[in-house]
């Protein structure tokens, strides 16, 4: 049982600098995140604030006219969606793949935060636990100054671990919010092309239905 008890504290131990060695490159990885999502909210506030007026005026009858000829600020991911809403908005199980793949993206770019959220706290807690035995084991020694220097790495592992955990979570707050936004947006987008291809305008030009055969027949 001693041998098994050591050979665990010994395991225990060894995983030290791993843990910190990862809280480190989680600690530098949520900076750049949080860099490049402030980045990407100015950007979201320029194309917001082009958007907004632009669905406002939207309807049935000039979707399509107004959405293509919109010279919006760049936007990576609402735009291809958009695009394929407008080029193959006909068929509604083309819409509904368009918004489904839309989801997809904006998971996928959820994932670096939601790791970050959940993966953080638990390194940080590892780092914390870790150091414990050897404190006490330097406390039962009267040895004062090892135990300091384990419960300093044990603290400041928390530290980095619940920072990392808080730069995650608030990223991915936010950018659910964002997701959230541009989905109903396209949801907006993609009834509209919908409705006008429901009702089969005859006048309209993006009307697809063909109807010029039945037209003939009728004129001869």
């Amino acid at each position: 049982m001693e041998l098994l008890t050591r050979a665990l504290y010994l395991l225990s131990t060894g995983l030290l600098v791993p843990v910190i060695v990862l809280l480190l490159v989680l600690f530098v990885r949520s900076l750049l995140l949080a860099g490049r999502t402030y980045g990407a909210w100015l950007s979201r506030l320029r194309f917001r604030s082009a958007l907004r007026p632009l669905l406002d005026r939207l309807d049935r009858g000039n979707v399509e006219a107004l959405l293509r000829d919109a010279e919006l600020p760049p936007e990576p991911r609402w735009q291809p969606a958009l695009g394929r809403l407008l080029d193959h908005g006909r068929s509604a199980a083309q819409r509904e793949k368009a918004l489904a793949d839309f989801e997809a993206v904006c998971e996928e770019d959820l994932a670096a935060a939601r790791t970050m959220a959940r993966l953080g706290p638990m390194v940080g807690l590892m780092g914390t636990l870790i150091p414990m035995g050897p404190a006490l084991v330097g406390l039962a020694a009267g040895d004062i100054a090892a135990m300091a220097e384990n419960l300093q790495v044990a603290f400041s592992t928390t530290v980095v671990g619940l920072f990392v955990g808080a730069v995650g979570f608030s990223v991915q707050q936010a950018k659910q919010r964002w997701h959230t936004e541009a989905l109903n947006d396209l949801e907006f987008v993609s009834g509209l092309i919908g409705e006008r291809t429901s009702n089969h305008d005859p006048g309209d030009p993006y009307d697809t239905q063909e109807t010029a055969p039945e037209n003939r027949r009728s004129g001869s």
